[in-house]
């Protein structure tokens, strides 16, 4: 597939657009099922994802943890579910917590809104990110955060090749 299409649509925001060979009720699983999401969701080649809990509903909490399996450096994020809806909406707030890595993303909530449309058999998914401010999108930007997203991305594409396409898989 091709690659994310980085934008930032204002100071505070982050935009990512990218599509997927999929059913968008198959991705919607990928991002609300935590075990889908641990297969994809790995940030970069040598961390894991040894925390992902997910309470996918409107007021339900997740927390997600990395860790860097070469130094054991451990960062993570943490959040509530304000709107989903089936195979099309995640809204939710997104909390960093840098753990012992000493990377700064910011201060505070961001709000992360994630929608999917599809068109034939390509379902896109754009991801827009509000930080709140110009400073933390700008922390957030240089850490790279984007590549990680493009890598874990082409490591989604793997997981929805292999999840079967019958029935629609949406959950609320």
């Amino acid at each position: 597939m091709e690659k994310a299409e980085v934008s930032l649509p204002s100071d505070r925001e982050v935009k990512v657009v990218r599509p997927f060979k999929a059913p968008r009720a198959l991705v919607y699983r990928a991002y609300t099922e935590a075990a889908l999401l641990r297969r994809w969701c790995v940030a970069e080649p040598g961390w894991s994802m040894p925390v992902c809990e997910m309470d996918a509903r409107v007021g339900g909490s997740y927390r997600w943890r990395w860790r860097n399996e070469a130094d054991g450096s451990e960062f993570g994020f943490s959040g509530v579910f304000k709107e989903l809806e089936p195979g099309a909406k995640i809204v939710h707030t997104q909390f960093y917590d840098a753990g012992d890595t000493g990377i700064g993303m910011g201060d505070g909530d961001a709000t992360v809104t994630v929608t999917m449309s599809e068109s034939g058999d390509v379902t896109t998914v754009t991801t827009l990110i509000d930080f709140g401010n110009k400073q933390s999108c700008d922390d957030s930007m240089a850490t790279g955060m984007t590549d990680g997203m493009e890598q874990s991305y082409q490591l989604l594409d793997e997981v929805l090749a292999g999840l079967p396409s019958s029935g629609d898989g949406a959950r609320s």
